[in-house]
């Protein structure tokens, strides 16, 4: 694959790996045997098995050029791992704007690479972005499409949103709301997950079969 064509897939979100392609699958976000059979996953959800990523922040850290950031956070869901870095300098407005994208422009060869390596190791799209003060932005990041069934007093709440001009659509009142409960229910969440990982953690550790 030439750079540009890497550049292409994944440094300006057009041909998704893996979209489209590869083994047979169900409903979004089942992965299916050869005889169709879904396979399952941590906590019931049936979607297609894949690597963990919980070492992925350490992964970054000793992968990436120590001159590029400061500090990086590095984020992870089943679609997709986000890789945020803070330059090591300081501007604003138009200044901390024109830094990022010459910051864009000189890393992309070297984070292609990068985001090839991380795929391969973690089997999800790697999306990029970076801080400089008070100034963020995302190279790329990927959008997955997630549908739910809805009964009427639910489908009623996201019409009240829509209505009321918070949000263009019900799918748009949808993300606006998972949103909201994520920013209210952070700490919630985050003990959610830290028990699911220990779950996991378990498991793995039990007999074999």
């Amino acid at each position: 694959m030439t750079n540009a064509r890497a550049e292409d897939e994944h440094d300006e979100g057009r041909g998704r790996r893996g979209e489209g392609r590869g083994e047979r699958r169900g409903p979004r976000g089942q992965g299916r045997g050869e005889r169709g059979e879904v396979r399952g996953r941590r906590g019931g959800w049936q979607v297609a098995d894949l690597p963990p990523a919980a070492d992925a922040a350490d992964w970054f850290r000793g992968r990436l050029p120590e001159a590029w950031f400061s500090e990086i956070e590095v984020r992870s869901d089943r679609e997709e791992v986000t890789v945020m870095g803070t330059l090591a300098e300081e501007a604003d407005g138009a200044e901390a704007e024109g830094r990022i994208g010459r910051f864009r422009s000189e890393t992309k060869a070297e984070r292609i690479e990068i985001a090839l390596e991380a795929e391969a190791r973690y089997q999800r799209k790697v999306s990029w972005g970076v801080r400089l003060g008070e100034t963020e932005a995302l190279f790329t990041h990927v959008s997955a499409p997630v549908m739910t069934r809805l009964r009427q007093p639910e489908r009623q709440v996201l019409d009240t949103l829509v209505d009321a001009g918070v949000a263009r659509s019900r799918s748009d009142a949808l993300a606006w709301s998972v949103k909201l409960v994520g920013e209210h229910a952070d700490e919630w969440l985050g003990q959610l997950r830290d028990a699911m990982a220990e779950v996991d953690k378990l498991r793995g550790e039990g007999p074999t079969l």
